[in-house]
């Protein structure tokens, strides 16, 4: 028998039966779905963290960050799609260097719509900059806050 945790999510050990979790309650209880989905993704960010070299916690939020958006990508086309250029910019520069260039660009990040959709704007790139400002450079945190302020007002 399954333990369940607070929130009435039974505690798995694959992100695959949280995600399946998610789906089966997300029509009575949306709740419990994002939560589910939230801990599935910080299993998959746990099992890359050593393929990626993720040795902070920073890190590992940043990789959280990644998965939280190939979730958004895997209910969008109905199949699993990987943030492939972001996987390879983090093999190449490392993971702090990935994200600080990604927010460190004019344009906004792809993911946020989509994370914010599902419940999931603590799983931003900007949310984890903003949250670590000394990791990250004075660009990285000026444009990240400037973006979670703009989209908070927005919303």
């Amino acid at each position: 028998m399954l333990e369940i945790d607070d929130d009435g999510i039974p505690k798995f050990t694959t992100a695959e039966s949280y995600e399946q979790f998610a789906l089966n309650v997300e029509g009575r209880t949306p709740e419990r779905a994002r939560k589910a989905r939230k801990l599935a993704v910080q299993l998959r960010a746990e099992d890359l963290s050593s393929e990626y070299g993720a040795t902070s916690e920073v890190e590992l939020k940043c990789l959280e960050a990644m998965c939280a958006y190939e979730w958004t990508l895997f209910k969008k086309h109905g199949r699993r799609q990987k943030a492939s250029y972001l996987r390879r910019v983090i093999k190449k520069d490392g993971i702090i260097s990935a994200v600080e260039s990604a927010v460190s660009k004019d344009q906004e990040t792809v993911s946020y719509g989509a994370l914010v959709a599902e419940g999931m704007q603590e799983m931003l790139f900007e949310a984890v900059v903003v949250a670590n400002p000394g990791e990250f450079s004075e660009v990285a945190v000026e444009k990240s806050t400037k973006r979670l302020r703009q989209w908070q007002a927005g919303d």
